[in-house]
Parts: structure tokens; C-alpha cells; sequence
């Protein structure tokens, strides 16, 4: 991810999640559209875990996809970056 983060020039400041999702804070370049972001991170993810762990690939695919086509993306705008740090944090890492 560190190598996708400099194409893009984002930088990943947490991310943890569950099972079947994911929480990512990220700062991003408001010239970046968010939809591109998301589209890049779910494919080179979805890569990276299909080469790295094909436990989750036997598990979690269906119909050769990972991730669902929907995302939410939220503004954290005036919010103490130590507070979403926090909850996204307190969310159950997948196994």
C-alpha cells in the first residue's frame, strides 16, 4: 500500500475494520476525485490479498470479487483527527 498511496499522493493515516468491511482515513488532494480512490484502492487490494492471502480469496470471494461496488466516504472536517483515529482503532481487525 505505501507504493499506492505515493502514485496517488495520499497518505493513509489508519485503517483497521471487520470481516466484511473496512475503515480507512485517509488525507487525500481535493483535485483527486474520491471516486477514483476508492475504485484503485478496492483493485490493488483485492490484488494484494488474492497473492498474499488465498485463504480470504477461498473464503471471501464471490463470483471473483471481493469488495462490493458501494462504498461510503465521509468528511471528517473540523472533527480532532485523534478521535476518529480512536474509532476507527477500536474496530475488530479481520482475521
Amino acid at each position: 500500500m505505501p507504493v499506492f498511496c505515493a502514485d496517488f499522493d495520499v497518505e493513509l493515516v489508519e485503517m483497521d475494520g471487520e470481516r466484511d468491511h473496512v475503515h480507512l482515513l485517509i488525507n487525500y488532494p481535493p483535485k483527486l476525485a474520491i471516486s477514483n480512490l476508492v475504485n484503485s484502492l478496492k483493485g490493488v487490494s483485492s490484488r494484494l490479498l488474492r497473492r498474499d492471502r488465498p485463504d480470504i480469496a477461498q473464503r471471501d470471494y464471490y463470483k471473483g470479487v471481493l469488495w462490493s461496488p458501494s462504498y461510503f466516504a465521509g468528511s471528517c472536517g473540523g472533527a480532532p483527527i485523534s478521535i476518529i483515529r480512536q474509532y476507527i482503532e477500536q474496530q475488530e481487525t479481520p482475521s
